[in-house]
C-alpha cells in the first residue's frame, strides 16, 4: 500500500512539473522563396546591390491561401499547447511603431536598420520564427501539397529544425486541409526539435551578438584602449560580461581601439521579473554601467533586432 501511494504521488509530482515547463512562444510566417515567386516582395537598393524583400502585409491582405496555412499550424501548435504571436496583428502593432522608428535616429545621424523580419520578431518578441513554403500539386481532380516547415532561432536566425514532405492526394482543394494532411505525421518530431531547443536555452542562455563601437572623434575623447586605473576599457566590458552572461559564456571575436565584436553571448532567457530579455535590454545594462562613475562614457544603444545590439561609445 505505502508502495502504492508512493508510486501516485511520484506520478502526481511529474504531471505538476510538466504543466509547469514553460514553452517558447512562436510565429508562423511565409518564407522568404514563396513570398518571391508569388510576388508579395519589395525590390530595395543599397549601394548598388538590388534585394528582394518580403512583404508579409500584400501577402496576408491578397493571398487568402496563405491566411489559411498559417491559422492551420497555428491550431496544431495551439493543440500542443504552445504559446503563439499572431503576423498579422504584429504587423498592424508594427506600423503604429514605425513613423517613430523611422524617426529616431543619434545626434550623429544613424538610422535604424533593421529587416522586415527582424523588425516582426522584435516587437513580437517571440522565441522561434516558424517560417512555411508551400506548393500544391494537381493531379487531375485530385491535389497533394508539397511543403517545408523550417524552425529558426528568433535571436540569431539559425536553423533549429525543419520537416518537409508532399501530402497524399485528396479531392480537396482547401490548402488547410491539405496542409494537415501532409503534416501532421511529421509534427511530432519537429515539436520535440523545438522543445529541445528550448530546454538547453534555458539551461546555457540565448544566443546574441553584442557589436562595441566608437563615435569618430568624439567629445568625450574615448577610445576602447582608453585605461582606467591601468585597466583598458575594452577588458573592463570583456569583464561585466563574464559576470553578467549565463555561465560567462561568450566570445571576443575582434577589437581593435575603435571595435569590438562579442559573439555567442549567452543572456538569460528571462529576467527576475520573468519578462523575456533580448540584446537591446541586455546591451542597456551594459550602456548603464559604462555611463557611471568612474568611466562617464555617453553611449548610444541602436536596435538590431532580438538577437543584435550595438553600442557606441562617445556621444549620445
Amino acid at each position: 500500500m505505502k508502495k502504492y501511494i508512493f508510486t501516485l504521488a511520484m506520478v502526481l509530482v511529474a504531471l505538476v512539473a510538466s504543466a509547469q515547463i514553460k514553452k517558447p512562444e512562436l510565429m508562423v510566417i511565409p518564407s522568404d522563396v514563396w513570398c518571391i515567386n508569388n510576388g508579395y516582395y519589395t525590390e530595395v537598393e543599397n549601394m548598388g546591390i538590388t534585394a528582394k524583400v518580403p512583404n508579409y502585409k500584400q501577402a496576408l491582405q491578397e493571398n487568402m491561401g496563405l491566411k489559411l496555412a498559417i491559422a492551420k499550424l497555428n491550431d496544431l501548435m495551439a493543440e500542443r499547447q504552445f504559446p503563439l504571436q499572431s503576423l498579422e496583428q504584429t504587423i498592424k502593432n508594427l506600423e503604429q511603431r514605425r513613423m517613430e522608428d523611422n524617426l529616431t535616429m543619434s545626434k550623429a545621424g544613424n538610422e535604424l536598420a533593421e529587416s522586415p523580419l527582424d523588425e516582426v520578431a522584435r516587437i513580437a518578441k517571440c522565441d522561434i520564427i516558424m517560417e512555411l513554403s508551400w506548393e500544391v500539386k494537381d493531379f487531375g481532380p485530385k491535389h497533394s501539397i508539397a511543403y517545408i516547415l523550417e524552425a529558426r532561432d528568433a535571436y540569431t536566425g539559425k536553423s533549429i529544425g525543419a520537416a518537409s514532405g508532399t501530402g497524399a492526394q485528396s479531392f480537396s482543394a482547401d490548402v488547410d486541409v491539405l496542409l494537415e494532411e501532409a503534416i501532421v505525421a511529421n509534427m511530432d518530431n519537429f515539436v520535440n526539435r523545438l522543445m529541445d531547443h528550448f530546454t538547453e536555452m534555458q539551461t546555457i542562455g540565448r544566443e546574441i551578438t553584442l557589436d562595441i563601437k566608437v563615435f569618430a572623434n568624439n567629445a568625450a575623447g574615448v577610445d576602447l584602449e582608453t585605461e582606467y586605473d591601468g585597466e583598458e576599457l575594452v577588458d573592463i566590458i570583456e569583464n561585466w560580461l563574464q559576470l553578467n552572461t549565463v555561465q560567462g559564456r561568450f566570445s571576443r571575436q575582434y577589437s581593435s581601439e575603435n571595435v569590438a565584436n562579442f559573439t555567442q553571448v549567452r543572456i538569460p532567457v528571462y529576467d527576475e521579473r520573468g519578462r523575456a530579455v533580448d540584446a537591446n535590454g541586455f546591451a542597456k545594462g551594459l550602456a548603464k554601467m559604462l555611463k557611471k562613475e568612474p568611466y562617464n562614457i555617453p553611449c548610444k544603444v541602436l536596435v538590431k533586432g532580438l538577437g543584435r545590439a550595438v553600442i557606441i561609445l562617445g556621444e549620445k
